[in-house]
């Protein structure tokens, strides 16, 4: 089996391999490829990579290459894990909508949509070039902001499915907290990509014992400080929110906490600095302990799990991931990406049915999937008043003064970006 990831010179890719590793018997693959313009960090990451096969007695093959077509020829499955800009755009992102008040965050209000705008355009070329050379490859994006960039492959009919690691986060903290088996907890897990709510939490599979109440009630506090949110709004939601969803239940208070630190985009490049010195080290054979602060936890599980199932092998049947509404939320267009549990198999993605959710999490679903669809068309259509729509439609602007100043920012600070522009 031969898999390719598209951003493999990533910082985060040791995790990726790691997986791999541990989970042969899952996903047997014979070669993968990382593919990255960045030598330098590509041979950095690739040198250890192969380090952590033989350490875990992998016979695959690993293949670096900054020749995307060569890359991708023959796979069975891509993974896409990119950061147009890296993490110098990202810092933008996370800076100038603090100046109008607003939150400055790479997935979500104005910091995500210049993410978007950056980002569609790239993947749809990657995207095509894989569908020439591998026409019956999988792709599996992990490319930021999921939802969106999922939509964007969909609607151009590619074989995709977008994958979080929010979920699987959720998953472990609460089997752990249950002292279960994770692979028999399961959640009922519903909304957009980084905009979900755990309305259950279930033992035994779909139609298991909620152990939600039990988890709110014993585990309640421990819950609300790693959300950072306060522990009464828990139990009067009697749901667990995304971590996310700060940005929205807590706005301004989030937004006086970033104006008054540095922004994660700085602490992540340092972060990256001491990464890749760990991994130019030819003695390190695992993936560092940092790594864990970096982002992206399980994401490794994830990936495997989901491709084991798209390529016919022993991934789990029913996985969340981002994929076509197709009624599961009947007051979204069936052609919404919604992020929720799926059975998954060789023929991609069918969504679990969803109970008719509360109009207080259904209609910020609704909001946030018309700010998508506006996001989309400014992203493949490009124009300043696509933007401004955009940013006005997002419940987190809302506010015509702010979307004008935020769309000359966004264009001001992305133009290079911005074919259009």
């Amino acid at each position: 089996m031969r898999l390719a990831v598209v951003g493999g010179g990533s910082t985060y890719t040791p995790e990726l391999i790691d997986g791999f590793a541990r989970m042969r018997d899952t996903l047997p693959v014979s070669e993968l490829v990382l593919i990255d313009p960045a030598a330098d960090r590509l041979e950095l990451v690739g040198g250890l990579a192969r380090r952590i096969f033989a350490r875990q007695g992998h016979d695959g093959r690993i293949v670096t290459t900054r020749d995307l077509d060569a890359g991708v020829a023959d796979a069975d499955a891509v993974l896409l894990q990119l950061r147009v800009g890296g993490q110098a755009a990202r810092q933008q992102d996370e800076t100038w909508p603090l100046e109008c008040g607003c939150v400055g965050q790479e997935t979500t209000g104005a910091g995500g949509l210049a993410k978007a705008l950056r980002t569609v355009p790239v993947v749809l070329g990657i995207a095509e070039r894989v569908r020439r050379a591998s026409p019956n490859a999988w792709i599996i994006d992990f490319t930021n902001p999921v939802g969106i960039v999922t939509r964007a492959l969909l609607r151009a009919g590619h074989r995709a499915v977008g994958l979080c690691n929010v979920a699987i986060g959720l998953q472990r903290k609460f089997a752990k907290l249950l002292d279960a088996d994770p692979a028999g907890v399961h959640l009922d897990h519903v909304g957009l990509n980084h905009l979900t709510w755990e309305t259950g939490v279930r033992l035994g599979g779909p139609d298991g014992t909620d152990m939600l109440p039990r988890l709110l009630a014993e585990h309640g506090d421990a819950i609300a400080d790693d959300l950072r949110l306060p522990r009464p709004l828990l139990d009067r939601l009697g749901v667990v929110p995304s971590y996310y969803l700060r940005y929205f239940y807590a706005h301004d208070e989030v937004v006086r906490e970033l104006r008054t630190k540095p922004s994660r985009a700085a602490e992540v490049a340092e972060m990256e600095r001491r990464l890749l010195t760990m991994y130019g080290d030819p003695a390190l054979d695992e993936k560092p302990d940092l790594l864990a602060r970096r982002g992206g936890a399980f994401y490794s599980e994830a990936a495997v799990d989901l491709a084991a199932s798209l390529l016919g092998g022993a991934g789990s049947p029913v996985q969340v991931v981002n994929t076509w509404n197709e009624g599961t939320l009947p007051f979204l267009p069936d052609d919404a990406v919604v992020e929720v549990q799926a059975r998954v198999g060789t023929d991609g993605a069918a969504p679990l049915a969803v109970p008719e959710l509360d109009p207080l999490y259904a209609g910020l679903i609704a909001d946030v999937t018309a700010y998508e669809d506006l996001a989309l068309d400014a992203a493949l259509r490009g124009g300043r008043d696509r933007v401004f729509k955009a940013l006005l439609a997002h419940p987190l602007i809302g506010q015509y003064a702010y979307a004008e100043k935020l769309t000359d920012q966004l264009i001001a600070h992305n133009r290079e970006h911005l074919a259009w522009a």
